[in-house]
């Protein structure tokens, strides 16, 4: 193991600030994405004497203060995994999928990512929605953000593509039919609103139903992660 110059740690601060970089802070999620595909793992920096896992990966030695000033969160676990998101090529699915509409909150996205592998769902689509490097996200994720494919995609680029492939979507609305009753004969894409506006009218627009949670008056909606999450586990069931 070798300690970092100062030079080096100067250059992944400068890194950081132009958001090139992933920061990964979490030993979980690390060890468990060392061999995944989804990530360019450049190396791993530590205060501690050893890792408490073991790798191949090129490992720096730095002091606590330098994986405090790297790091996102505010007690950093002394162990910062330094990667390169490989961005996915956007393919057609070959199995149901989600849709995020213009979603921002990254504790919402990064639940409906891990319910998305979860279900087995083939891909998730973000839609003008808050970038899939961004920390919080990966956080809540979980890790499982480089577990399925994602697509960061503008809405042009969306619409052209489901036009263009003819994708089945249903969209999440309180006006829709009842989840429970709703059994899709082939492939959908589940589309999931912004937290406070919905589904936009364009995706709308291209949605074959709606769908919703039925529920006991007095409540007007549930959380995205939640009530996307419930819709996932409904449409994939039979895959189980």
């Amino acid at each position: 193991m070798e300690r970092a110059t100062k030079n080096f740690i100067s250059n992944l601060k400068k890194q950081k600030r132009d958001k090139s970089l992933l920061f990964l802070d979490n030993v979980k999620i690390i060890r468990d994405n060392l061999e995944n595909e989804n990530l360019k793992i450049e190396c791993l920096l530590t205060s501690l004497d050893e890792l408490p896992f073991e790798t191949t990966v090129k490992t720096y030695r730095v002091d606590e203060k330098t994986i405090e000033i790297l790091s996102d969160t505010k007690t950093p676990q002394k162990v910062l995994c330094i990667a390169y998101h490989n961005q996915d090529v956007v393919v057609v699915p070959k199995n149901h999928f989600l849709v995020l509409d213009s979603l921002q909150d990254p504790g919402n996205v990064g639940t409906l990512i891990r319910t998305a592998v979860a279900t087995g769902m083939d891909s998730v689509f973000l839609v003008d929605s808050v970038s899939v490097t961004n920390s919080k996200l990966i956080r809540s994720s979980v890790g499982a953000v480089f577990k399925i494919k994602t697509f960061s995609v503008t809405k042009d680029e969306f619409l052209k593509f489901v036009k263009e492939n003819n994708l089945n979507l249903v969209k999440c609305d309180m006006d829709g039919e009842d989840i429970f009753k709703f059994k899709p004969t082939k492939s959908v894409g589940i589309v999931v609103g912004n937290e406070g506006q919905g589904v936009s009218e364009e995706i709308s627009a291209l949605c074959s139903k709606s769908i919703k949670i039925p529920m006991k008056e007095g409540i007007e909606s549930l959380n995205a992660g939640v009530s996307g999450s419930i819709i996932m586990y409904e449409i994939a069931k039979d895959n189980f």
